[in-house]
């Protein structure tokens, strides 16, 4: 089959920011072939749009692929795809669920049409230090091309909320920004430390829960991403975690893309219960219609 692509940029902060997602608003009919075909032809995590499972309870279901293999969550994707419904005037309502493989994912949308946000979310986040300590943190500034005094003084852990990311905290944004990593070998050592990636930030303004962050994937079929929602959220449970940021809802917002020239921000605010005790995240931004139409591999 032929597919109908919608290529959209999410969480952009400027006019060639953000994170570029094809998304397939209907692709029933479409086999796990076509559809990798799709990320394979963009080079970018791709979405496509099904009918939810009976038993459900979701309004849709979404899944997720990068030229290497089939994700079981994105969040970028998942955001671009509930802002293309609603531009399509396929979104039932306001506030839809979603069903993904890695479970239910809640949705809303402010604001109307080409200027609504979106905000997804996400579940409490898990934090742990790196297995074998002092070994893995040195393989991971040999394969990040930095020195120990370049890191800032708190742990380098895996967090997770969909994904599990590797947290590299930076002394500052230039030593961030001045990253170049082995990306020969980010694969295995993304897989001895139980990582999907490696995600060093800094802080930028933590008064005002500003940080930095870049992100190299384990295996995606590229090297690095303008904007990790999944990422991003695993942080907020990191700086959390770390002190760096209180349990309430006030935005968390972090910048990534700077050093690929695609600038973009995500924006994250925990959720929490009458006790205020957090419960998960919601994540979210902005996102813009890149290109529409048929624009697929043959």
């Amino acid at each position: 089959m032929t597919p109908q692509v919608q290529l959209v940029s999410v969480f952009a902060a400027g006019p060639h920011g953000g994170n570029p997602a094809p998304i397939v608003a209907d692709a029933s009919g479409m086999s796990d072939a076509d559809m990798q075909d799709v990320a394979r032809f963009y080079g970018h995590e791709s979405g496509f749009v099904l009918p939810a499972p009976a038993d459900s309870g979701c309004d849709f279901a979404v899944r997720f692929w990068v030229p290497n293999h089939e994700m079981e969550m994105c969040g970028h994707a998942t955001v671009g795809a509930v802002w293309l419904l609603l531009q399509l005037g396929r979104l039932p309502r306001d506030r839809v669920s979603i069903w993904t493989r890695s479970g239910r994912v809640d949705a809303h949308v402010d604001g109307q049409r080409g200027d609504a946000r979106v905000e997804i979310t996400q579940p409490q986040g898990k934090v742990a230090r790196l297995p074998d300590g002092g070994d893995m943190e040195a393989e991971i500034l040999s394969v990040l091309g930095i020195a120990s005094n370049e890191l800032a003084p708190l742990p380098i852990q895996n967090a997770s909320t969909s994904r599990v990311k590797t947290l590299v905290p930076l002394k500052s944004a230039a030593v961030l920004d001045g990253l170049w990593p082995d990306f020969q070998r980010v694969e295995k050592l993304c897989e001895r430390i139980g990582s999907t990636g490696l995600y060093p930030y800094a802080p930028a303004d933590l008064e005002a829960r500003v940080f930095d962050a870049r992100q190299f994937p384990k295996s995606s079929g590229y090297p690095e991403d303008a904007a990790t929602g999944i990422a991003a959220a695993a942080l907020a449970f990191g700086l959390l975690e770390n002190g760096l940021v209180e349990a309430d809802d006030r935005p968390i917002r972090v910048r990534q893309g700077r050093a690929m020239g695609r600038p973009s921000e995500i924006a994250l605010r925990f959720r929490l219960d009458a006790a205020g005790r957090v419960l998960g995240c919601w994540l979210g931004g902005s996102v813009r219609l890149e290109a529409a139409g048929v624009t697929t591999p043959e």
